[in-house]
């Protein structure tokens, strides 16, 4: 049955390494590498980048360590990520139990995907998902800094991001929930021209306006995101913001990574 299925590793050896005692290594290392914010208040939700992880994996890392203190809080985490393979309409949930890559296999929580099956714009694609690297890659960093979790694995195809932000509040839980967003910024630009573009998307990001898809591929997801921060006075905060030049790529044409936390505002006890 197509429900009982386990999604295969799509892009390992291509985005990550393939074999797990590498891979475990190199996201250990990245981890290790990363710098903490001063506030190490946990995060409700996370955008982080969605590339090969010489390009963008010391970005991610940046917000993953924040979770290592929540390894054994973070029940379940709600990825949202951009189709770049298949057009659709909607929002896309898998078909299988569980995504597999080379540290073992994720389950999905099937409970979520029951409470939001009938929602408006929410449909099962599989082929959303098959090829799409933009929430598998994330699933190694998951891996290793929680213990016991599920995910609610999203596509985003065409829709707006107020209906991602209202299936978010269906789904905004207490603190086992975490929402991670999966998105590059520009894409193929020079690097100053990246710098530059990518600095005023942070800011906007930071200041909860939302971007445009040619600033980020994952733009929908972000800005569905930021919605939902208003409603709920999440505060961002940048955590990183490089990219490909910074890391592995020349820089004639670049990719642009940022890591944000989004964080609940601290309410005064007196």
């Amino acid at each position: 049955m197509a429900n009982q299925a386990v999604r295969p590793a799509a892009v390992a050896g291509l985005f990550y390494p393939a074999d797990p005692r590498t891979l475990a290594a190199q996201v250990q290392s990245q981890l290790s590498q990363a710098e903490h914010p001063a506030s190490l208040t946990p995060p409700k939700a996370l955008i982080v980048p969605h590339a090969g992880y010489i390009y963008s994996g010391p970005v991610a890392a940046s917000a993953y360590a924040l979770l290592e203190p929540l390894r054994d809080k973070i029940r379940r985490v709600i990825l949202l990520g951009p189709s770049h393979h298949v057009a659709f309409a909607g929002m896309a949930l898998p078909g299988c139990s569980a995504f597999a890559t080379p540290l073992g296999e994720v389950e999905i929580d099937s409970e979520a995907v029951f409470a939001i099956a009938q929602r408006p714009g929410v449909t099962f694609d599989d082929r959303a998902h098959a090829q799409e690297h933009a929430l598998e890659v994330q699933l190694p960093f998951l891996q290793t800094v929680l213990e016991h979790f599920r995910i609610l694995p999203l596509t985003l195809g065409m829709i707006e991001p107020h209906a991602v932000a209202d299936l978010l509040d269906t789904l905004w839980g207490g603190p086992e929930t975490l929402i991670l967003v999966s998105s590059d910024l520009s894409h193929y630009n020079t690097y100053a021209v990246a710098q530059r573009d990518d600095r005023s998307s942070a800011e906007q990001i930071l200041a909860l306006a939302p971007l445009n898809h040619e600033h980020a591929c994952g733009a929908c997801g972000i800005n569905a995101l930021l919605l939902a921060a208003r409603r709920h006075e999440l505060t961002p905060q940048l955590l990183d913001l490089r990219n490909s030049g910074d890391t592995a790529g020349d820089r004639s044409r670049v990719v642009g990574y940022a890591a944000m936390s989004f964080t609940p505002a601290q309410r005064s006890t007196h």
